[in-house]
């Protein structure tokens, strides 16, 4: 484990702490990249981030690398596929919703590449937010910019996208920086 002061949450398992840091929490701003990471916090409703993270290699599998453009086209075969794959959350109204949010991501990305991702940071005028945590315990769940960016993203018929959602989205895609104060990966990330 390395010795390095980390947030509490990934624990000691080797995959979340990997995820911890390498991953939570890094920028990101290319389009298709927020897109499958939104799906991915939106089949976490109801569970926790960690058996979302298991599934990944499936999920990505099982969705086309969670290309919109293939997604957007899914059938009824394509569901019944999809419901019947063990190594995803088979939840019908997260599947519905995911080909419904592919087909408006594409209308959002239709003018140029990349609005989808400056329409996401917009809501933190496009610099990742620095918060200043003590300890995992004082996050919010939700927050005034995840709340705006639900009701923005309901408002364009996305599903799966409540105000909790968005700021675990937020978090994981580095919008927030919310690191614990004492997370080595704090500093690095407040660099950035």
């Amino acid at each position: 484990m390395s010795g390095k002061k980390r947030c509490s949450w990934p624990g000691t398992d080797p995959l979340y702490v990997a995820y911890h840091d390498e991953e939570w929490g890094v920028p990101i701003y290319d389009s298709q990249q927020l897109f499958e990471k939104l799906i991915l916090d939106g089949f976490q409703a109801g569970l926790s981030w960690i058996t979302i993270l298991r599934r990944r290699p499936e999920f990505i599998r099982a969705f086309d690398h969670f290309d919109p453009e293939k997604i957007a086209r899914y059938g009824e075969a394509d569901i019944e596929r999809l419901m019947n794959d063990k190594g995803i959350i088979r939840n019908r109204l997260k599947i519905l919703s995911t080909i419904k949010n592919a087909s408006l991501y594409l209308e959002m990305e239709q003018d140029y590449p990349g609005k989808f991702s400056e329409f996401l940071w917009g809501f933190t005028d496009g610099h990742p937010r620095q918060n200043v945590w003590p300890s995992s315990e004082q996050v919010p769940a939700a927050t005034p910019e995840s709340e705006a960016m639900s009701k923005a993203l309901k408002k364009k018929g996305f599903k799966f996208c409540g105000p909790t959602i968005c700021y675990a989205f937020m978090q994981a895609v580095g919008i927030v920086n919310d690191h614990d104060i004492n997370c080595f990966r704090h500093v690095e990330l407040n660099q950035t």
